[in-house]
C-alpha cells in the first residue's frame, strides 16, 4: 500500500514538472520572474544580455528596487559538485555569468547580510517551445494534454 502511494506521488510530481513552464511569470522587461521572498514582496527578474544573466530586483508591484544591503549568490552543478558563480552588482542589477543551455542555476537571495536566504531555481532551457517558439525558460504558454477520443 505504501509503495503504491509513493509511486503515485512520484508519478504526479513527474507529470506536473512536464507542464511546469505554464507557471512562468514574465516581468516588465521581458525577463523571467523568480520569487525572492516568502510573501511575494520581492522578486528577481532574470534577463540575458552580453553573455550574462542580469537580475533586477522588483517589489510586489513589479517596480524596481535599488540594490543596497541585499545579497545574491548563484550556484550550478549537482549537489555533489556545486560550482559557485561570481555575482556582481552592476548598474542597479546583479550580474551572473551565463551558464550552458540545459543547466540549473540555484539563486539564494538575502534581503540583508544576516537574513535567512530565499532559494529560487532556474532551469536555463533554451530549446524553443513547440507552441510559442520562445525559449522554454521564458515560455508562458501551457500545452494542455490531448483530449481522449
Amino acid at each position: 500500500m505504501k509503495t503504491t502511494a509513493l509511486l503515485l506521488l512520484a508519478s504526479l510530481g513527474i507529470l506536473s514538472s512536464a507542464f511546469a513552464h505554464g507557471e512562468v511569470e514574465i516581468g516588465p522587461n521581458g525577463g523571467r520572474i523568480l520569487e525572492f521572498s516568502k510573501d511575494e514582496t520581492m522578486h528577481g527578474e532574470v534577463t540575458v544580455k552580453d553573455g550574462r544573466f542580469l537580475i533586477a530586483l522588483l517589489d510586489k508591484n513589479m517596480k524596481p528596487v535599488a540594490i543596497e544591503t541585499q545579497q545574491l549568490t548563484a550556484t550550478l552543478g549537482d549537489r555533489s559538485r556545486p560550482e559557485k558563480l561570481t555575482v556582481e552588482a552592476q548598474a542597479g542589477k546583479f550580474a551572473v555569468p551565463l551558464v550552458k543551455a540545459g543547466e540549473w542555476v540555484i539563486f539564494q537571495f538575502r534581503p540583508a547580510a544576516k537574513a535567512k536566504p530565499v532559494t529560487a531555481r532556474l532551469h536555463y532551457d533554451t530549446a524553443p517551445c513547440g507552441t510559442c517558439k520562445k525559449p522554454e525558460w521564458l515560455c508562458i504558454c501551457h500545452e494542455e494534454p490531448a483530449a481522449k477520443k
